[in-house]
């Protein structure tokens, strides 16, 4: 989940949060998460979660009806906000994931995520997914974003608890070395945990990436 580390490390790194799109190797990925992503937010009114610098933002705001990008980092909102995006589509707030307010049912037709699930404990998944209905209602579009482990581009993996959670020593812009969860799903692991929360469920696999699509019920 987002714990004091975790926050903290993206709050230093977020002047070089973007980097990772910059590696020629990811392109092709990328290219192909942007035509599904803009087909899937066709006229959507979107919360984002994570919203990071608003780099999947941007994207979104050309086809959606509205934007709301939220995230709990405040430099990361600040450097997100300076991109310049248009004011009738997208907003800005500075908001937990892990701790969404009230009053959102009935506001979104879609919620959008990239790098969030990586970071939510395999055994709190079901959990987080019946927060997500009660929060937001049914039937609205769930998207997801998340990596693939590719050996010798990804972190490796420092060690795995007892659940299954596996966790990345990173050295931050600060110089400080945080120990970071990131779990790489497999499908059949993804599928099993949303069966019984989401319907239209569907992953698109890259080499890089996977997409996640699916429904709450």
């Amino acid at each position: 989940m987002i714990t004091n580390q975790l926050t903290q490390y993206y709050a230093v790194n977020a002047d070089n949060y973007d980097q990772v799109y910059a590696q020629e190797a990811r392109f092709d990925d990328l290219d192909d998460l942007q035509e599904m992503i803009a087909e899937l937010f066709q006229d959507h009114k979107v919360l984002e979660l994570a919203c990071g610098t608003a780099y999947w933002t941007d994207l979104i705001s050309e086809v959606a009806e509205s934007v709301h990008a939220t995230d709990i980092s405040q430099e990361m909102l600040d450097l997100a906000a300076s991109r310049g995006l248009d004011e009738d589509i997208v907003t800005f707030e500075q908001m937990d994931a892990f701790n969404l307010p009230d009053g959102l049912e009935g506001q979104y037709t879609a919620v959008f995520a990239a790098g969030l699930w990586a970071h939510v404990p395999r055994e709190q998944h079901e959990k987080y997914l019946k927060t997500l209905r009660a929060k937001l209602g049914k039937d609205v579009l769930l998207v997801l974003l998340d990596e693939c482990y590719v050996d010798g581009n990804s972190t490796v993996i420092a060690r795995t608890d007892a659940e299954g959670n596996t966790y990345q020593i990173v050295t931050a812009d600060d110089g400080q070395r945080y120990e970071i969860m990131k779990n790489y799903l497999t499908d059949s692991t993804l599928r099993k945990r949303f069966a019984a929360h989401t319907k239209q469920f569907r992953t698109e696999r890259l080499e890089y990436y996977y997409l996640l699509s699916c429904r709450l019920k």
